[in-house]
Formats: structure tokens, C-alpha cells, sequence
């Protein structure tokens, strides 16, 4: 292994291990060590509801930063993101996959509560979040905030699902899963960038074009507090950096011809080091919109949240963890994480306390003084109290179910059933890999979390018939 500083080397292990190798060397330019997550005293709370920026990555890994173990990937910006706020070890998606996840954060509620969060993922037009269910975008705008989502929406198509229809007063960006990163062609196989519901034409490459939106949008003057949704595709297939149009052209006429989402799956391309680039440019976008908001003079008030979607695919670096993409195995759920807020928190903090997708809706919504609709009641808890009052990070069971994967957390157990239909047992605690099955060993606890999981199950909506 490469000489890494102990904050790194902590990010690696997760947890509560970096006491236990406390005596190894770090290098002597090594940054200032982080300490465990305190809130501020109550004479040193913010009095003004804060901005919030969230950005999501897509398909970024859980040790894809270099602040989380990557040893061939730089991310100076986000490294210096976490510097400033909180790192988060524990965090995890709502879903193994891009659309359910963005259910999840976008309601508060577990993907299965509605009939569009089954898909995983969203492929065709009959699937989408309905227009009628709350999200954080319309319950913070029914509190004051001015709204936004900037980049991939996923969460249905045009003519009946869109962001400006669920609570974001400005939408621009791509309504698919993915596309073609200069000719913007999507998986329908049809041009897919959108101002509001309405085609922009902009061949440049996205990431690109999507930073400069949202350097716009965060530069404003502004007469009210901002939700800002900044959905990155970087780095989604298809593996293209900006030096890549020829590549992309060559995808492009795939799709045209009818390739569509196998087209750009992009299996005969890309590479690790395609992979590095696409996240150290991804690092550079967000540290650009950073700059836009420091100069703006509203980063003491603004609470940045960095976060992915899921776990990494093909090319990603998620050491220790085992499984990726689409399964429920930590390296499917287990995400980067990061949250600064000036004005809130102190900085250089880690927090081992487990959170998921669903909690920063009812977080997020509670910094902003807005009330869930008690007709669609949150399953996320709100780590306010936390964050900026002394209290316990919430203690509950985190639960995820996808189709052939089934997964509970309590504490540090994690209760999972694997495709064949096999119940396993893991403390993550020690076993961040899930390598040491101790479903034999504790039968009587994996019963009881095999029934936590399956209580919850029975009140969401069943999977369509395949």
C-alpha cells in the first residue's frame, strides 16, 4: 500500500479502525487530523435559514477520493470540501442504482412507497415520480426557498414527469439515465438536453456545460434562500473525457442506428486511467462552482452536501468493500459523503454515524423550516438535532430492498440476502468486506433482523410481474 495519511487511511477502513492503527507513520506534510464529530455550542448557531447546494456524482465509488483512500486518483477540491465540514464514513444511497436512490432523496421515503421507484432504473416513458407526491424541491418552496435541479433528473420523461412538475421552479439538464456526453443523445435514443421542457442545443461536453449553469445559477442575486440540485453524470458511462469527441461521435452514430442503452454501456471502451480523469475532472467542476459561491458571499450560509448516487462501477476504486453497482453488498450502497456549512459546523470533523439518502430530505428540510406532508410520512430521520443541537445521531434500522437483493442495518450488523436467496450476516464493525458470514454463529439475531427487514417490506408496494 502506498504511504497515505491516517485521515485517508481512515476513509480506506471506515469506522472506528483508525484508533486501532493509530501507530502507523504519517507523512510529515500530513493535514491536520480530523476529530470525531461535536456540534457547536448553542450560543454559536446560525439564525438564518441556509442555502443548500447538493451534489450528487454518478456512479461514483466509495473510495473514488483520494480523502477516502483513492491512490491514483487526486480530488483536491472535494478533499478540501471535507477539510472544511464533515466526512462521513457510514454513508450510504437509498438504492443500489440511479433512479430508485433519487426517489429516495428527492421524497424522503423508501423507493417502493411509489409505483415510479420500482423501476431500477427508470427505462421507458410510462415510469416517473408522480407530479402529485411532495419532494424536498416543492416542500422547501412551499416555505420560501427558490428551487433548482441542474443535470440528470431520472426520474421519468417528458410529456408527464419533469422537475418543474415536481416542485423546481428552473430545470436544465438530461431526463434519462444517460447520454452520449457531446451529441447529448440519451437512452431512447433521442436528444436529451433540456432549458425547462424544452430542447437546448449545446454540443459541448456536459460536464462542462452543466458546471457553467451552475456557476451561473449560485452567482445570482438572490432575494431569498436556494435549493440548488446539481446532478453530475461524471462519471457515468459512456467513459469520455473532454478529449474524447471522436469517441463520442462513434457512440453517437451507434445510437443513432439503434444501439440506444447498449451503445452507450460503452463495454469495448474506457479504462482506469479514462476512469481517474473522468473523476479529477468531476473534482475540478464542483471546485469551480465552490469559487462561483465564494465570491458570490454566500458560503458561510450555504450547506454543501457531496454525495453519489451509488456505488461505483467498472472502473471504480471502493477498497475494502466487496460487490458494486446494482447489488445490495456495501460496495452497491456505500457512498462518498461530505457536508459543509460554515456557518453550522466546525470543520475537519469525521462521523462514523450511519446515514442514507432519505435522511438529508427530512435533514435538509428541517434546516430550512419546512414540514413533511403528513400524508406521505418520511422514512428518513433528520440529523439536525445532531448536526447542530448535541443530540445522538439517530438510532434506527437502515433498509434497502432491490429486486434479488434484500439488506438491513442495525448498528454495525447488516443482515443481506444474495441472489439465491442465502441470508448472511456481517458486523461491519469488523468486517467492512463482508468476508466473515456469521449467519450460523447468530441465528437468533439474523432471525430478528431477517424480520425487521421483511415488517417493513410488507408495507411497500410489490414488484410488477416480471
Amino acid at each position: 500500500m502506498p504511504e497515505i495519511s491516517r485521515r485517508a487511511f481512515g476513509g480506506l477502513v471506515g469506522g472506528g479502525a483508525v484508533t486501532a492503527v493509530a501507530g502507523s507513520s504519517a507523512p510529515a506534510s500530513a493535514a491536520p487530523a480530523e476529530r470525531p464529530f461535536r456540534s457547536r455550542p448553542a450560543s454559536a448557531r446560525p439564525r438564518r435559514r441556509p442555502n443548500i447546494l447538493f451534489v450528487l456524482g454518478d456512479d461514483l465509488g466509495w473510495a473514488d477520493l483520494s480523502s477516502y483512500g483513492a491512490p491514483h486518483i487526486r480530488t483536491p477540491h472535494l478533499d478540501r470540501l471535507a477539510a472544511q465540514g464533515v466526512r462521513f464514513t457510514n454513508a450510504y444511497s437509498g438504492s443500489a442504482t440511479c433512479s430508485p436512490t433519487r426517489f429516495s432523496l428527492y421524497t424522503g421515503r423508501f423507493p417502493g412507497r411509489t409505483r415510479g421507484g420500482l423501476a431500477e432504473p427508470i427505462g421507458n416513458r410510462t415510469q416517473g415520480l408522480d407530479p402529485n407526491h411532495p419532494t424536498l424541491a416543492s416542500l422547501l418552496k412551499e416555505a420560501g426557498y427558490a428551487t433548482a435541479l441542474i443535470g440528470k433528473w431520472h426520474c421519468g420523461f417528458l410529456p408527464d414527469y419533469s422537475p418543474t412538475r415536481s416542485g423546481w421552479d428552473e430545470f436544465f439538464g438530461n431526463f434519462g439515465g444517460a447520454l452520449e456526453y457531446f451529441s447529448k443523445l440519451g437512452q431512447l435514443g433521442e436528444y436529451d438536453l433540456y432549458e425547462g421542457d424544452a430542447e437546448y442545443q449545446d454540443l459541448r461536453y456536459y460536464t462542462t456545460v452543466l458546471t457553467e449553469r451552475a456557476v451561473e445559477y449560485v452567482s445570482r442575486d438572490h432575494d431569498r434562500p436556494w435549493l440548488l440540485n446539481l446532478n453530475f453524470t461524471t462519471p457515468h458511462w459512456p467513459w469520455l473525457t473532454e478529449d474524447d469527441a471522436a469517441t463520442g461521435a462513434e457512440i453517437a452514430a451507434k445510437v443513432r442506428a439503434g444501439g440506444g442503452v447498449r451503445a452507450l454501456l460503452h463495454s469495448d471502451g474506457g479504462s482506469v486511467e479514462k476512469y481517474r480523469r473522468m473523476v479529477e475532472d468531476l473534482d475540478a467542476s464542483v471546485g469551480t462552482v465552490l469559487a462561483a459561491l465564494r465570491r458570490s458571499g454566500q458560503e458561510d450560509n450555504t450547506v454543501v452536501v457531496f454525495a453519489s448516487d451509488n456505488g461505483g462501477e467498472r472502473f471504480s476504486y471502493q477498497w475494502p468493500l466487496s460487490g458494486g453497482k446494482g447489488g445490495l453488498l456495501e460496495g452497491g450502497i456505500r457512498v462518498p459523503t461530505i457536508l459543509r456549512w460554515p456557518a453550522g459546523v466546525d470543520a475537519r470533523q469525521v462521523s462514523h454515524a450511519p446515514v442514507y439518502s432519505p435522511d438529508w430530505t427530512a435533514t435538509l428540510l428541517e434546516l430550512g423550516g419546512a414540514r413533511p406532508d403528513p400524508a406521505y410520512p418520511l422514512d428518513g430521520r433528520s440529523f439536525a438535532g445532531h448536526l447542530l443541537r448535541g443530540e445522538k445521531a439517530p438510532e434506527r434500522d437502515l433498509f434497502w430492498r432491490v429486486r434479488g437483493n434484500r439488506a438491513l442495518r442495525r448498528g454495525d450488523w447488516k443482515y443481506y440476502r444474495d441472489a439465491s436467496g442465502r441470508d448472511h450476516l456481517y458486523d461491519l464493525a469488523a468486517d467492512a468486506r463482508e468476508q466473515a458470514d456469521l449467519a450460523a454463529e447468530r441465528p437468533g439475531l439474523l432471525a430478528e433482523l431477517r424480520a425487521a427487514w421483511e415488517k417493513v417490506d410488507g408495507t411497500l408496494l410489490p414488484y410488477p410481474a416480471s
